[in-house]
């Protein structure tokens, strides 16, 4: 099972989905598990971004298909519907965050992963789906999505534990700096598989998640490892 800042690579993440990803937003799959992709990088597609602490990410919806507009995708307004008529995934998304606001359903729990590279994301934790709208970027409408991280407290109603859990979130200039650092290998064994970013001093004792000095990638073995051995 996945932990945030897990890494993992592009074909895994679809094994672990079990669909092939083809696309940035995937509204229901698999019995209601929807599932997103983002990435901050240089030259990213989209204008994705993250507020308070890493606690929230606004995600941009998607542009039409070149076989859906006869223009560039970047200069019509993000659609609402296909061609044929069917509702896109900005749509589908965008709906669950009204029912969730006209208290008709719960948030919509999506599945966030995080490209750092080519091939290699980062699993960054369920968020839930809590606000969506429409506004005017560079001429255009474009839709954004308010998606609030909730997993690792699932079920607690502490608020001051909420934000102390989900400030463990690592900004992704972070994650590229430590990748690059560490060569993409375990710095303990120089292992390359089952890599997970982690806190040398953990956030627990005061670690920081906001500089790489304190952020170094382990694989599984001794990620585990040390775990057993903080008391």
């Amino acid at each position: 099972m996945l932990t945030a800042g897990d890494v993992i690579s592009y074909l895994d993440m679809c094994k672990q989905e079990g669909v092939s990803l083809q696309r940035g937003m995937n509204f229901g799959l698999h019995g209601g598990q929807s599932v997103v992709l983002m990435s901050r990088r240089r030259g990213a597609p989209y204008e994705d971004r993250l507020e308070e602490d890493g606690r929230v990410l606004i995600y941009e919806g998607h542009d039409a298909t070149r076989s859906g507009t006869t223009g560039d995708p970047k200069a019509v307004d993000q659609p609402h519907l296909t061609p044929s008529g069917r509702a896109t995934q900005n749509a589908l998304f965008y709906e669950a965050a009204g029912r969730y606001k006209r208290h008709e359903q719960a948030a919509e729990k999506v599945r966030v992963y995080e490209k750092i590279k080519q091939g290699i994301w980062v699993y960054n934790g369920t968020f839930l789906l809590t606000d969506a709208w429409n506004e005017t970027s560079s001429g255009r409408r474009v839709f954004r999505f308010r998606l609030e991280l909730g997993e690792d407290s699932e079920g607690t109603t502490d608020q001051s534990l909420l934000k102390t859990v989900h400030q463990r979130m690592i900004p992704t200039f972070v994650k590229l700096e430590v990748w690059k650092r560490d060569r993409g290998c375990c710095v303990l064994c120089g292992s390359a598989e089952n890599l997970h970013f982690d806190h040398d001093i953990p956030f627990s004792k005061g670690g920081s998640s906001i500089t790489p000095k304190n952020i170094r990638l382990l694989c599984a073995k001794h990620n585990l490892a040390k775990h057993d051995h903080i008391e």
